[in-house]
């Protein structure tokens, strides 16, 4: 009952934590101005990612030990690379991985400081067991972190468990159901695809694709389902769609750490691009 309550309370608390500084973090005003802005635009779009990395940055430069700015920047560095909106991916690589390392450096025991940074780093190619021991003791010093249970079932996707992933998704899920759950869906659904349950997948992929049509991700797993199930016209109807937001259908998929996850995702994408040519 009280994770229950927990997760209905924490969505309104975070709304009213951007209304007051009592908690800072940063003794700049102007900087936690800037932060405030950036966090309300990598929360309405992915299209808006490269342009919440900018007042970022600039809070950073105002306040170079501002975690909670530096563990954000990091993450739109990593979504940048990730949904190829990167103007120089390697760049992005370096200074993701370097505001991640320094929001770790200063996070102390504070639970989104530490998941923040510990999925971009993970991404980047750190060692997926430390980051998900990063995450874990994130969740330690506050189970009730949805959040948190939302990067934890990614980085165990990434690592290869996907029915742990859906396990700690599930519990975002319980914990903060007035959220947006796009990102979640989207786990969910690739979790289920890497399990081979193309039939299921779908249906969660296309929710995560109605919540943000302007990220790249879910078109692609969604685009393998069709594909993997022969169902050659919907894959050509979704890598069409695909097409018109992003040139690149194929991504890296290093950050699988599955080699059976990878071929599965990237024949599937062949195989539809195949049919869309």
């Amino acid at each position: 009952m009280a994770s229950s309550v927990a997760g209905v309370i924490e969505p309104a608390l975070q709304a009213a934590e951007t209304a007051r500084s009592a908690n800072r973090r940063t003794a700049d005003l102007t900087a936690y101005d800037l932060y405030l802005r950036a966090s309300a635009m990598v929360f309405s779009s992915a299209k808006q990612i490269g342009e919440a990395l900018r007042p970022l940055e600039q809070a950073i430069a105002r306040d170079p030990h501002y975690g909670p700015a530096l563990a954000w920047a990091a993450v739109c560095c990593y979504r940048l690379v990730l949904d190829n909106r990167s103007e120089d991916p390697a760049l992005d690589r370096l200074k993701g991985t370097d505001f991640a390392r320094r929001a770790l450096e200063v996070a102390g025991d504070d639970p989104g400081i530490l998941a923040n940074a510990a999925l971009p780093l993970a991404y980047f190619g750190e060692d997926i067991g430390a980051m998900m021991a990063v995450v874990d003791r994130a969740l330690a010093l506050n189970p009730h972190y949805a959040r948190g249970w939302s990067i934890s079932g990614n980085l165990r996707l990434w690592a290869g468990q996907p029915d742990l992933a859906i396990e700690h998704v599930e519990a975002a899920l319980r914990l903060s159901p007035r959220a947006r759950t796009g990102a979640s869906t989207y786990i969910l659904g690739c979790a289920d695809f890497f399990s081979r349950r193309f039939d299921e997948a779908v249906p969660k992929l296309l929710l995560a694709i109605q919540e943000d049509p302007s990220w790249p991700q879910p078109y692609r797993f969604v685009a393998a389902c069709y594909a993997h199930v022969g169902r050659f016209e919907d894959a050509r109807e979704i890598v069409a769609r695909l097409r018109a937001i992003t040139s690149v259908v194929i991504p890296d998929a290093s950050y699988l750490r599955s080699a059976e996850h990878r071929e599965l995702l990237l024949s599937g994408l062949h195989l539809a691009l195949g049919q869309a040519t």
